[in-house]
């Protein structure tokens, strides 16, 4: 399986990331240096590349995921680009609170502590629909790991589309989230353009 192994810190400098979108409370104290001003394409590229590793996507699923937005006949392709990556289950285990970071949740995820409607499910880029039930294994619940992670996210805000109840580990999908609701610094038109050249 192949994995980004980049420095996260040195990554979100270069992408012009703030660490807080990726779970971190870690601060860069390195200033970018100004280069260059971008070309169209630079900037373009930039976009995809933050959206990537924002959501720890791969090149050619994300490219997947783009064509599968392309094809749906609701809202505009860039909204139901973002739209698709904010329903995989280890960005909503994450948005939950119950992983730091969303590679820790798609690492619980591929731990097989994750049920999805009472079902045992494996996959990060699985696609949750509104209605669904998300809970941690009864047996992992009293885990330490799990406390430290509630810890931690306790002060999170939980977007009005998911609904969570920490005591008892587990979340509803209450709703598809729209645009406004997504609050990752992605131009996700500018994607769009790079794709559709």
């Amino acid at each position: 399986m192949a994995r980004d192994m980049t420095p996260v810190l040195k990554r979100c400098r270069a992408l012009g990331l703030e660490p807080g979108f990726l779970g971190l409370d870690k601060k860069s104290n390195r200033n970018v240096r100004a280069g260059r001003k971008p070309s169209e394409y630079g900037l373009q590229l930039k976009e995809k590349q933050k959206a990537k590793f924002i959501y720890g996507v791969l090149e050619k699923p994300f490219r997947n995921n783009f064509a599968r937005a392309q094809k749906l006949r609701y809202g505009t392709t860039g909204e139901n680009l973002m739209i698709l990556l904010e329903l995989r289950l280890d960005n909503v285990l994450f948005r939950m609170g119950y992983g730091r970071t969303r590679k820790e949740a798609r690492q619980i995820v591929g731990h097989k502590h994750v049920l999805v409607n009472g079902k045992c499910v494996n996959i990060p880029s699985y696609e949750v629909k509104p209605g669904d039930v998300i809970e941690i294994k009864e047996k992992h619940k009293g885990a330490q790991r799990y406390k430290d992670i509630l810890e931690v996210t306790e002060g999170r805000l939980i977007p009005d589309w998911l609904e969570a109840d920490h005591e008892k580990l587990s979340g509803t999908v209450k709703d598809i989230p729209t645009r406004e609701q997504i609050d990752v610094p992605v131009n996700e038109v500018l994607i769009v353009e790079l794709y559709s050249k």
